[in-house]
Parts: structure tokens; sequence; C-alpha cells
């Protein structure tokens, strides 16, 4: 039976992409599961279905077959509809490249995600100073991108994905686009995430300096799990990354890695 702590469970998924008459078999099979609290980095080559497994689990995708629970909803029964007002509920995404709009300012960009809930102004405006507080920018609020260094800009990510308290944080190469100083300061800020405020994170990332900051690390090959690392002891500071996906369209190598 499984543990009640367990807050991802995904049983025999499969997944299959069609490009013309060739079957393309990404997932075979494969089984997960993540705890609350858990930090999890995935790894594997590309087209090895990271970030297709990502996907899923995050709700932007569905299985081929299987069935994935995430807090004991079943996402792979869900309809479109649902399926959208699941994900705005409970995954934060955080991107690489930000994808903050340029037009508006950091506390405008960290807002966006509360304009699908039924919050005051008010509200929202309290929920974006603490998500803002908590990534150590609240002097940068009224900044707009262009006046922020790459690191301040991923922090705002940080604090969109965070702002509406969402059950799982997704990250995917988290500091892919950083230098070492700041993306080490994006680590440590994600483990804080993970740790102080107990936030379950799954990170997508071909990096081993950001997977040994997990608490497990788990490799992807050829759409099946192999054997698991494991991370920094528990009793150990313990960084974090989060993971982000993007819809698959069509089949791009970036749609199965």
């Amino acid at each position: 039976m499984a543990d009640d702590n367990e807050l991802v469970k995904v049983r025999d998924v499969h997944k299959v992409f069609k490009r013309g008459s060739e079957r393309i078999d990404v997932l075979n099979g494969l089984n997960l599961e993540v705890p609350a609290g858990d930090f999890l980095a995935l790894m594997g080559p590309s087209g090895s279905g990271k970030t297709t497994l990502l996907n899923l689990v995050g709700g932007l995708d569905r299985p081929s077959s299987g069935s994935i629970e995430v807090g004991g909803e079943p996402i792979h029964r869900l309809s479109g509809g649902k399926l959208a007002r699941w994900r705005a509920r409970h995954v934060g995404f955080v991107f690489q490249f930000y994808n903050l709009l340029p037009v508006l300012t950091a506390e405008r960009n960290v807002e966006l995600p509360l304009l699908l809930t039924s919050l005051s102004k008010r509200e929202r405006r309290r929920h974006v100073g603490t998500a803002l507080d908590v990534v150590g920018l609240s002097d940068r609020a009224k900044h707009y991108p262009r006046q922020l260094s790459g690191g301040q800009e991923q922090r705002v990510g940080i604090a969109r994905a965070n702002v509406t308290d969402p059950t799982l944080l997704h990250r995917v190469e988290p500091t892919g686009d950083l230098d070492r100083k700041s993306g080490d300061e994006i680590l440590e800020l994600l483990q804080a995430l993970n740790t102080e405020h107990g936030k379950t994170i799954i990170m997508v990332t071909h990096d081993p300096h950001a997977a040994a900051r997990a608490r497990r690390v788990l490799h992807l090959d050829k759409g099946v799990l192999a054997v698991p690392e494991e991370g920094p002891a528990d009793d150990g500071p313990l960084p974090e990354d989060s993971i982000v996906g993007v819809p698959v369209a069509g089949l791009s190598r970036e749609a199965v890695e």
C-alpha cells in the first residue's frame, strides 16, 4: 500500500508521440512516487523523457495510458478546463529564461497568477509583497525586468511561481542561464523554500552541480527510471530547485527531453 505521505503517484505511465507514420515511445511503463516535502532532481540524456514526465505531473499534458495522482487528485482523468484550473492552483512553474513581461514591473509580473483567483486587489498585493520578501526583492518591486540582473529576474520568476502557495514547484535547468555565483544563490533560495517552507520541488537538469543540491536524484534513460541516487543527508542543508514544463507542441527535441 502506498504511503500516505506520497504527494505524487505515477503508475505504469506510457507516453507515445506520433510523427507521421512513425511512433515514438517516450515513457515506457514508468512508476514514480514523490513524497510531500521532497526535492527531486531528474537527470538523463536528451530524449530520455525528463521534460515529458515533468509536463505530465504538472498537468501540461496527459499520458497515453497509466495514472497520475497529485495530492490524491487523479489528474489524468481531468477535462481540459478542470485540468487548467487544477494546474493554476497547484503547480508553480519557474522558467529558465524567466518569461517576465517587459512592460510590467516586478510586482505586477508576480501578481499575474493571482488574477485567475477570486482574491481582492488588496489581498493580491499582500500576497505579492510576501512572495517578493521571501526572495529578497522587496526593494525591487517597482523595477522593470530591464532594470534587474539575470539573478534578480530569476528571483522574480520564483516569486511568481510561489505567490499562489502551490502544491508543487517545477523547474527545468534552474541555473542554465546564470553565472555560477548567481546560480548558487538561486539554488540556495530554492533550498530555503524546500527546507523552511516545506515546498515540494521537482527539477529537470543536466547539471550535476545543481542536482547535487537535491534530496534525491533519479536518472531517466529511454523512458524508464534507472537506479536512484541519494542526495545530501536529511540532517544537512538541502538546496532546492524547481522545474518547469512547457506545453508539448509537435515532436521537437525539447518535447521529449
